[in-house]
C-alpha cells in the first residue's frame, strides 16, 4: 500500500484529522505497532503530501513546471501498459519519440523495437558492437523470487542473444517493500545466479532498495536485470529481414508468463518444463558455428507471443511474413500446449519464449544443424515475403492476418475478467497519450536549455 498515493487522492475531499485516523487504522493492518505510533505516522506522511503541495503556490514558476507530470488522463491499466498487446506497444512507441528526440546516436534504440539498444564502441583493433538490455521481474511473481529471479535473467540473456551479441555480464536491481522479508533478497538473488552459472556469465554490479521507502507498506517485490553483450558483428536487428528469408523457430517452454499461467492455474508441473537454459544454449551454438553474421534478424516470441512480434517485425521492416500454424504448435513444449488448451489461451498470443531466426535459404540446413546439436528443436514455421503483412495460414488450409489484441492472451483468471477486448475510445486515448508524450518532450528541451544557459 502506498501510504503517500492513499493521502495525495483523499486529502482534498477528508478532514484532516479523519484521514489520519483512516491511515493510521491502514498502517495497522501492516505494522505491529501502537496506535499512537501509527497516527503519528500517519501525521507525518500527511504533513510531508501537504508540504510538497506547497510548491503549487511557488513564484518559481519554471520550477512547478518541471516538477508537474504531463499527464494524459488514462491509467496504466486502461492502455494495458504491461500486457503485450496494442495499447502498450503505442506507448512503447511514444517512449522511443521521447528516446530519439535526444542528440545522441547509437545503432539500435528503442525507436526500432528491438529487444536491446546497441552501440558501435571506439576500438582501434577491431569492429566491436555492445549490446545492453534490462528486463523487469513478472509482476505475478512477486511471491515466488527465485522463479521471478531466473525468468528475468533468462529474458534479459536472450534480448542480448537476440541482437547478435555474445552476454559477458548481468547486473541486478531489486527492491523490496517495508515489510518484505530480508529473504526475499536472498532467494531472488540465487534466481539470478543459478542462470549466471548455467550460461558461465558473471553477475558483476547491482543495487537494492525498499519500494518507496517508509512510504509503502506490505511485502511487494519488484525488480529487474540487465545484461550486457559484446559482438564483432552489426546487430542482428529486426530491420534485417529479407524478401525470400526462412522464418525458424526453435521449441519455446515458456518464461515468467507461463510459470505464472502454471501457478495461478493449478498446473504445477508445468513450471518444471519452464526451468532451462536452451535459448541462450541456442545462441551461443550459433556464435561457436560463426552463423551470426550471416543470420538476417532475430527475436525471441516473448511481447504479446507470436502475434504481438510479428506485427512489430512487419510494422518496423514493411515485410510480410507467412506463417504456418501447423508447424508452430509442434514448437510449443507439449506440456506448456497442453496446458494452454485446456485453459483456451491462445498459443499464439502468450509468451512461449522461443527463438525466432529470420535467415536466408542457403544457410537454413546449418542453423537447422548447429541449434540440434545442442539439443534444442528447431523448425521452418514460414517465410518472408513483399506482402507487408504478417499472415497466419491455418491448419485448415485457411488464412488469418496476424494482430495483437489490446492485451496478450488472458492466462490468469483476474485477467480474463478485465479482457482483451480493444476499447471503444482507443482512438481518443491514444491522442492524450500522444499529447503527454509531446509535453514530454518540449520539457525535456527546455530544460536542457536551461542548463547550457541558452
Amino acid at each position: 500500500m502506498d501510504m503517500e498515493g492513499y493521502v495525495r487522492q483523499r486529502l482534498n475531499n477528508y478532514d484532516e484529522n479523519d484521514l489520519k485516523d483512516l491511515l493510521s487504522q491502514r498502517i495497522r493492518e501492516y505494522k505491529n505497532i501502537s496506535q499512537d505510533k501509527s497516527l503519528l505516522m500517519a501525521e507525518s506522511v500527511i504533513d510531508e503530501v501537504k508540504t510538497t503541495l506547497n510548491l503549487k503556490n511557488s513564484d518559481d514558476t519554471f520550477l512547478k513546471e518541471i516538477t508537474e507530470v504531463p499527464k494524459a488522463d488514462i491509467a496504466m491499466g486502461e492502455m494495458g501498459v504491461g500486457s503485450r498487446g496494442a495499447g502498450d506497444f503505442f506507448v512503447h512507441r511514444k517512449i522511443a519519440e521521447i528516446v530519439s528526440s535526444t542528440n545522441t546516436s547509437s545503432l539500435v534504440n528503442p525507436s526500432e523495437q528491438d529487444d536491446g539498444g546497441v552501440v558501435k564502441a571506439n576500438s582501434p583493433n577491431d569492429e566491436l558492437y555492445i549490446t545492453t538490455a534490462v528486463d523487469g521481474i513478472h509482476s505475478r511473481l512477486s511471491e515466488y523470487p527465485f522463479l521471478g529471479g531466473f525468468h528475468v535473467t533468462r529474458a534479459t540473456l536472450r534480448d542480448i542473444c537476440v541482437m547478435g551479441a555474445d552476454p559477458v555480464s548481468i547486473l541486478s536491481d531489486v527492491h523490496l517493500a517495508d515489510d518484505g522479508d530480508v529473504g526475499k533478497i536472498f532467494d531472488f538473488t540465487a534466481g539470478v545466479a543459478a542462470v549466471s552459472e548455467l550460461v558461465d556469465v558473471p553477475i558483476v554490479a547491482g543495487s537494492t532498495l525498499r519500494v518507496g521507502g517508509d512510504m509503502v507498506l506490505g511485502d511487494r517485490f519488484v525488480s529487474a536485470v540487465g545484461s550486457v553483450g559484446v559482438s564483432n558483428y552489426p546487430p542482428t536487428a529486426r530491420k534485417g529481414a529479407t524478401d525470400g528469408d526462412i522464418i525458424l523457430l526453435t521449441e519455446g517452454s515458456g518464461g515468467g508468463t507461463i510459470t505464472t499461467t502454471a501457478l495461478y492455474n493449478g498446473f504445477f508441473d508445468v513450471i518444471w518444463d519452464t526451468l532451462n537454459v536452451n535459448f541462450v544454449q541456442a545462441s551461443h551454438a550459433l556464435f561457436e558455428a560463426d552463423l551470426i553474421k550471416d543470420i538476417h534478424a532475430m527475436t525471441d516470441v516473448t511481447n504479446g507471443g507470436l502475434r504481438g512480434d510479428a506485427h512489430e517485425i512487419s510494422n518496423t521492416t514493411g515485410v510480410g511474413l507467412e506463417f504456418y500454424e501447423e508447424e508452430i504448435r509442434k514448437m510449443v513444449a507439449p506440456n506448456v500446449l497442453d496446458m494452454l488448451e485446456k485453459l483456451d489461451i491462445d498459443p499464439l498470443g502468450v509468451s512461449t519464449d522461443s527463438l525466432m531466426l529470420i535467415v536466408p535459404p542457403e544457410i537454413v540446413d546449418d542453423v537447422k544443424n548447429a541449434v540440434s546439436k545442442v539439443g534444442v528443436d528447431i523448425s521452418e514455421i514460414g517465410i518472408v515475403n513483399t506482402s507487408g503483412e504478417p499472415i497466419l495460414i491455418k491448419e485448415d488450409g485457411n488464412s488469418d492476418k496476424l494482430v495483437p489484441l489490446f492485451r496478450e492472451a488472458a492466462y490468469t483468471k483476474i485477467k480474463k475478467l478485465v479482457g482483451e477486448t480493444t476499447p471503444e475510445d482507443f482512438e481518443i486515448m491514444k491522442e492524450k497519450v500522444q499529447k503527454a508524450s509531446d509535453n514530454a518532450i518540449r520539457k525535456k528541451e527546455k530544460v536542457i536549455n536551461h542548463i547550457r544557459g541558452n
